[in-house]
């Protein structure tokens, strides 16, 4: 029954007995009213109040959890849905609400997919043209420069020896944006091998990264390995840019039914701030691939990012 009719026969309900009481019944109204006369008048008056509100506080309840969710709705963190509670209508609004997030969710992750997908495409297209071109341009630059040298005379050939190695330096810079871009070690030589060499890359004076691969890792999609890759790439970025860490590891195990990354730091911790682009990018592509990724300070202290991504049973060992 909907609530508007649950109001309406309590009201009328009230009313009858009200009304039959006062006409089949020894209460009379006189003029002026007699005080017995206005207890019973503001005792009826009371029930139906009470009555009333009991019926609107109990009715109107899973509205008011409807809009505490409304309120507090994040695409990027998917969350149960609420149980259907109520009749009626609510109930109706309840489901239709249900069915929005269901929607746009999907939604959300499909066109967050074509994002990342031509986002990947150019990031190929971009290292390729740093590797293809800028880097052999570089290349023949050290190699005319090594050539200067070794005719200059000496006065010259200290200075031309110091835009040899700073030229070698770039050279090597934009290998490392390359290899950043496009994780060809991802592609030709697989997760396990590119989590290594990831560990090793942001391995450097200041910071330590260590690495803990478990070897009967189940078979993975290329979308989930590269949502691994790149959210452990991002989160090793942060630790070197932000977290003042000396020590970082990655550790990827695999559970009953699904597969866990964790990246943890010692670093200052997360800060009470709002989540930048990184974080919600690594948001965005766990979306792709169903999976949970939850960021909190780590247990002696720092940063500790975990996804856990769902794989199929049938991946399983039996």
């Amino acid at each position: 029954m909907s609530l508007f009719w649950r109001v309406f026969l309590l009201n009328a309900v009230v009313l009858v007995a009200a009304t039959v009481a006062l006409l089949l019944g020894p209460v009379t109204v006189s003029t002026p009213a007699l005080l017995t006369e206005a207890v019973v008048l503001a005792a009826g008056l009371a029930v139906l109040l009470v009555a009333n509100a009991l019926v609107l506080r109990v009715g109107l309840a899973p509205l008011a959890r409807l809009a505490r969710t409304m309120n507090t709705i994040d695409l990027l963190r998917p969350g149960p849905r609420l149980a259907f509670a109520g009749h009626g209508e609510i109930t109706a609004l309840i489901a239709a609400f249900n069915d929005m997030l269901d929607r746009l969710e999907a939604e959300r992750a499909a066109s967050t997919g074509r994002a990342l997908s031509a986002q990947e495409a150019e990031r190929r297209r971009i290292s390729q043209e740093l590797h293809d071109e800028v880097g052999q341009t570089l290349t023949a630059v050290l190699l005319e420069l090594k050539g200067l040298a070794d005719r200059a005379p000496e006065p010259l050939r200290g200075e031309l020896h110091e835009v040899q190695e700073t030229t070698r330096n770039s050279l090597d810079e934009i290998r490392r944006i390359a290899r950043r871009l496009r994780p060809g070690v991802l592609e030709e030589l697989g997760l396990t091998k590119a989590l290594r060499a990831l560990a090793t890359e942001f391995t450097g004076p200041s910071l330590t990264v260590r690495h803990r691969i478990e070897p009967d890792l189940p078979p993975l999609t290329h979308e989930t390995e590269l949502v691994l890759y790149r959210v452990a790439q991002e989160s090793l970025t942060n630790t070197a840019r932000h977290a003042h860490a000396r020590r970082a590891e990655i550790h990827l195990r695999r559970l009953p039914v699904a597969v866990e990354l964790l990246v943890r730091d010692d670093g200052r911790g997360i800060q009470q701030t709002s989540e930048g682009a990184g974080i919600r990018g690594m948001r965005e592509r766990t979306l792709l691939v169903n999976a949970n990724l939850d960021l909190r300070p780590a247990p002696s202290g720092g940063t500790e990012v975990r996804l856990t991504v769902p794989v199929p049973e049938r991946n399983t060992p039996a």
